[in-house]
């Protein structure tokens, strides 16, 4: 059985992963995709429209467009300042969503981040490992705190409108596939240092969205870390955790056989839930 024609709005689409990912929906040809950033996208075959997600105004040029799927991933990202994280992640990703699903949208697809956790500090120690789904947020610094919030309000629209399939997925660091063989063994505990070993490839992140944006609905939200499977570094998984972290965080669950370069993030619930696993590894 073929896919449903749907009306796609991708936002963000001037960015990395938005932009591949109108241009493969595109080249697919199945589906109706609408674009949509503060930048030129330029994605032939698509229709364009310049505007901000989180303004009421420039939404209002999807007031004769009926959409079927929003993926959102139009964001500020990592370091910027909390005010800026809340007005747009938190509050812009509210007007989209009560925009949309005011004018009958019933499917949301989410762009949130495994920094939701608040890995960005060097002070942050994970309760729990492999990080679940549902890790609290324990973020000192605005970005990941903007991200869980934004989960936050998904889950209130949500109860408001109780037929809203929402799909948040916590995504992880995304680089183009060139870079492949960009990997490293232990290293000093910084700022973003879970990032730079939680990493996916551009090619794997627009399957990821796909996968999501295609799915059967389901009505609810759903939150889902969405990275690779194996750590992206050359050192065992359990060596570079001790190193950031000495005997302050449990890492005997990487020192199982079979465990010894598994992501610090379990992805068994994108794997049950969209049939998505990376597959894209580190090279070295």
């Amino acid at each position: 059985m073929g896919k449903k024609m749907a009306t796609i709005l991708v936002t963000g689409t001037s960015g990395l992963i938005g932009g591949a990912l109108a241009r493969s929906l595109v080249a697919d040809g199945t589906h109706e995709v609408l674009c949509m950033s503060r930048k030129p996208s330029r994605i032939e075959g698509a229709r364009e429209f310049r505007g901000v997600f989180s303004s009421f105004e420039d939404l209002r040029q999807f007031d004769d467009i009926q959409v079927d799927v929003v993926v959102h991933l139009a964001a500020v990202t990592g370091g910027c300042r909390e005010e800026d994280g809340i007005l747009v992640n938190v509050e812009g990703t509210r007007k989209l969503m009560r925009y949309f699903a005011d004018k009958g949208c019933r499917k949301f697809v989410n762009a949130s981040s495994i920094a939701a956790v608040g890995f960005q500090n060097p002070k942050f120690r994970p309760v729990e490992m492999p990080l679940s789904d549902t890790h609290p947020c324990l973020d000192r610094d605005g970005y990941g705190v903007s991200k869980y919030l934004m989960e936050e309000v998904t889950k209130y629209m949500s109860l408001q409108n109780e037929d809203l399939d929402v799909i948040n997925l916590r995504l992880s660091t995304v680089i183009g596939d060139e870079n492949q063989s960009r990997v490293s063994g232990v290293r000093p505990l910084g700022q973003w240092s879970l990032g730079g070993i939680t990493i996916m490839m551009l090619t794997d992140a627009v399957r990821l969205f796909t996968l999501a944006a295609e799915a059967e609905y389901q009505a609810g939200v759903r939150i889902m870390n969405a990275t690779g499977p194996k750590v992206w570094g050359s050192a065992p998984t359990a060596e570079i955790l001790r190193n950031w972290y000495g005997d302050e965080v449990d890492v005997s669950y990487f020192e199982q056989p079979g465990n010894e370069f598994k992501g610090v993030y379990d992805v068994s619930l994108v794997k049950q839930e969209l049939g998505f696993e990376a597959e894209l590894l580190p090279i070295f």
